[in-house]
């Protein structure tokens, strides 16, 4: 009896809105680097709708096989095979990247591993290359939303190093390995995308 596929109904919200941001920024022939793919949803989604993309998915190695459940059922050609990735990790398994995206990521991992991820994006991401990160942020130490709040205490209540991000923090991150913000995007339930574009060399 073949598993069940792993389904997220958030990632199944979303991925319309978060395809009119990547349609709107990428472009024929780059690779995206999948920070956190979780159910495969959006890869096979995103990959789907951008044949001419090439999606490379990861996951932290205790959850590839229930990633690998939903590609190797569903992936197209355009997405490779799963790596194994902590952001945690140096190096990365994976070089030379166009775009680094990960979505409901950032307040799942430490505030650490936030900084290691950034540390770690910048020796992938090519020069000109882009950072989306989509999920909810703080802004001036304030929420966007009441529901925000209270989804932090359900996240600190589960694991008390997780939390909204203050996107000016985030931003100061990005700023110090060569990234500028581009667009920030207000999303659906209280969510942004946030683009960056890396300083070319």
């Amino acid at each position: 009896m073949s598993e069940k596929l792993p389904f997220s109904q958030a990632a199944e919200n979303n991925r319309e809105p978060v395809l009119s941001i990547l349609r709107e920024v990428l472009e024929d022939g780059q690779k995206v680097l999948e920070i956190g793919s979780g159910t495969g949803q959006h890869a096979v989604y995103f990959a789907a709708q951008m044949p001419a993309i090439t999606w490379q998915p990861s996951e932290q190695r205790h959850n590839l096989h229930t990633l690998n459940l939903r590609l190797d059922a569903e992936a197209p050609a355009n997405v490779r095979e799963a790596v194994a990735l902590d952001v945690a990790d140096d190096p990365w398994p994976v070089r030379d990247m166009d775009v680094v995206y990960a979505a409901n990521c950032v307040h799942i991992m430490s505030w650490q591993h936030v900084v290691k991820m950034f540390r770690g994006l910048d020796k992938v991401l090519l020069s000109g290359g882009l950072l989306i990160l989509y999920g909810p942020f703080k802004y001036n130490g304030a929420f966007t939303s009441s529901s925000n709040a209270l989804f932090e205490q359900w996240l600190k209540g589960n694991d008390p190093v997780s939390g909204i991000r203050d996107f000016e923090k985030v931003n100061e991150l990005a700023r110090n390995i060569g990234l500028h913000l581009l667009k920030d995007h207000a999303m659906p339930a209280n969510n942004q995308c946030l683009v960056w574009k890396k300083r070319e060399r």
